[in-house]
């Protein structure tokens, strides 16, 4: 009897010890901030995820450490603010960490501490872990200021601004309304002083003339800081056009558009349903090219590429113009409605399409609507754009000279017939290229505003 007692006994111990072992085999919770990265700002939170299996915890605490004092800013409790499941086995708390309720927060180095457990074994054992994640306090707003005089902007068009902006590591830039042009360093042009920026932004045709202008500073915490531009908009009327688009155009231009754009293809239903695959193309394929097109700005070159006025595709006729409001009709039937931003340039069939400026091409293929296109890079945000070539004699990352032959005109993508439709892009956005054009326009909005800041 002693013998098996013992043995049970044996057994009992064993297999408390395989279940406690077997209870931790789902380890301790698994701890990550998730913001922020690196620094604190003014009026930021603070988000922690943890893992446990189906999420459950028995403890979770986040505190602030700074100047060796804590301060806890999330304790779990029955109902609490801030904690949300985040997926079957993770939880997230989010918590403010401002000057309400960190008294004492001030700039310089700081930590969080997060600690969570989890019971297993219905009580029995529990598996903690903790984690520690360093950071930086900062709390003081950068300065920025404008720096140029005399702002003068066509609705649709575009003009540059040189501010200051502090401490050197901001981001900058303006903002235009819901629009944001990046802005570069000032010492890329020759100008001495690291605070300095320029950019070039624009007052697009679909935007109100009363629309606000800042330029903004922003730190790597989230502080920003903003100043008004002092600017003059000038209005400017666009027209209006009818656009007939009978069968021989769409037997000629939508099978074609679709065959080099194999994924928007796929997502045409019928595209035997010439009219209905038009429409489809004419609205989402464009709005997709777009962003494409918007997508090229991010990488544009600090410095400025081109030199002087930009130039005109020589003995061109104008056959339509910037923002044109064009209303398309079939069979006599309204269909769509549309607005052409750019120019269309036509000379003759197949005629030489030339840089309108130096620059690095950063675009040379087929883009929807656009048929075969080259776009330039020429520094500053600012880009040009050369559409329904023929054929196309530049390829991406090539540097080009003003005057250098790109292509020939044609009519791929959707063009009536042969010509080239030519645009200028502002961080992005399709602006009117007669400014650029303009050598009394380059002097006064750009050029000279560069000089008086000490660049060249």
């Amino acid at each position: 009897m002693r013998k098996f007692l013992l043995v049970l006994l044996l057994l009992l111990v064993a297999g408390a010890g395989g279940a406690y072992w077997w209870a931790g085999r789902g380890g301790a919770p698994v701890i990550a901030v998730a913001k922020p990265e690196k620094v604190l700002g003014q009026g930021a939170s603070v988000e922690v995820t943890v893992g446990a299996p189906g999420g459950h915890l028995s403890k979770l605490e986040v505190a602030f450490e700074q100047g060796g004092k804590s301060t806890p800013l999330f304790s779990l409790a029955p109902g609490v603010a801030g904690l949300t499941q985040d997926g079957p086995d993770r939880v997230r708390v989010t918590a403010p960490a401002t000057r309400k309720e960190i008294a004492d927060l001030k700039s310089g180095d700081a930590r969080l501490l997060v600690t969570a457990e989890r019971s297993v074994l219905y009580g029995l054992r529990t598996l903690s872990a903790s984690h520690t994640h360093a950071l930086r306090v900062r709390l003081e707003p950068p300065r920025v200021a404008v720096v140029s005089m005399h702002h003068y902007i066509n609705h649709g068009g575009s003009e540059l601004v040189v501010f200051r902006a502090t401490p050197n590591d901001v981001t900058a830039g303006v903002r235009v309304g819901d629009r944001t042009y990046a802005a570069y360093p000032g010492t890329a042009l020759g100008i001495a002083d690291p605070a300095v920026r320029v950019a070039v932004y624009a007052l697009l045709h679909d935007q109100d003339l009363g629309t606000p202008m800042k330029v903004f500073a922003t730190d790597e915490a989230g502080n920003t800081a903003t100043a008004d531009i002092d600017s003059k908009v000038f209005a400017k009327a666009f027209r209006r056009s009818r656009i007939d688009v009978p069968d021989a155009f769409l037997q000629r231009v939508v099978p074609a558009i679709l065959e080099n754009s194999p994924d928007f293809a796929r997502e045409v239903p019928d595209p035997n349903d010439l009219v209905a695959a038009f429409l489809k193309i004419n609205g989402e394929l464009r709005r997709k090219n777009a962003e494409t097109i918007a997508a090229l700005a991010k990488d544009s070159a600090p410095q400025m590429l081109w030199q002087g006025v930009f130039q005109q595709l020589g003995n061109s006729q104008v056959e339509a113009s910037f923002a044109d409001h064009r209303t398309y009709f079939h069979d006599g039937k309204e269909i769509d409605q549309q607005v052409h931003l750019g120019f269309d340039l036509a000379v003759t069939a197949a005629v030489p399409i030339v840089s309108a400026a130096r620059g690095k091409v950063v675009f040379a293929d087929y883009l929807g609507i656009y048929g075969n296109c080259v776009i330039l890079d020429h520094g500053l945000g600012v880009q040009s754009l050369y559409a329904h070539l023929s054929a196309i004699d530049v390829k991406k990352g090539d540097d080009v000279d003003k005057g250098q032959q790109l292509g020939r005109s044609g009519m791929t993508g959707l063009a009536g017939g042969d010509h080239l439709h030519f645009t200028m892009l502002v961080g992005g956005y399709p602006v009117n290229p007669v400014d650029w054009w303009s050598t009394q326009w380059m002097e006064d909005r750009l050029l000279r505003k560069i000089r008086e800041a000490g660049g060249k």
